[in-house]
């Protein structure tokens, strides 16, 4: 991904956050304590903010370590959240256990693009 394209993922997925977070403390918290996956919606949350965040700092970074590495690290950081995060909002609203199997790819993505990120730092 490029500095405009990171840039843009982050504050999508920033503005995403934020709007699911006061969703799911809102209009979704009788499903969630039904299902009691409260915690599981909120490490959700929290891992989908984190890495916007991060994205935002990876766009920027860009304008001194622009290399085909960071560019990778920006990419896996967007596959992870959506893997990561995505597949906990599904297993919290539908207590479907199908949805949590994903969640570990999700994490080896970020995890990935954390890597990428500090490769790309070092190498520089």
């Amino acid at each position: 991904m490029n500095q405009r394209q990171t840039l843009i993922a982050g504050a999508l997925l920033g503005l995403l956050g934020v709007a699911l977070g006061a969703f799911g403390a809102h209009a979704l918290k009788s499903l969630l304590l039904q299902n009691g996956r409260v915690d599981t919606y909120e490490l959700a949350v929290r891992y989908h903010f984190y890495h916007a965040l991060a994205l935002l700092a990876i766009g920027l970074l860009m304008e001194k370590f622009n290399t085909v590495l960071i560019r990778w690290a920006s990419l896996c950081i967007v596959v992870g959240t959506i893997l990561f995060s995505g597949s906990l909002y599904l297993f919290a609203l539908s207590n479907a256990t199908a949805f949590a199997v994903v969640t570990p790819f999700g994490g080896m993505f970020l995890i990935g693009g954390w890597a990428l990120m500090l490769i790309a730092l070092v190498k520089k």
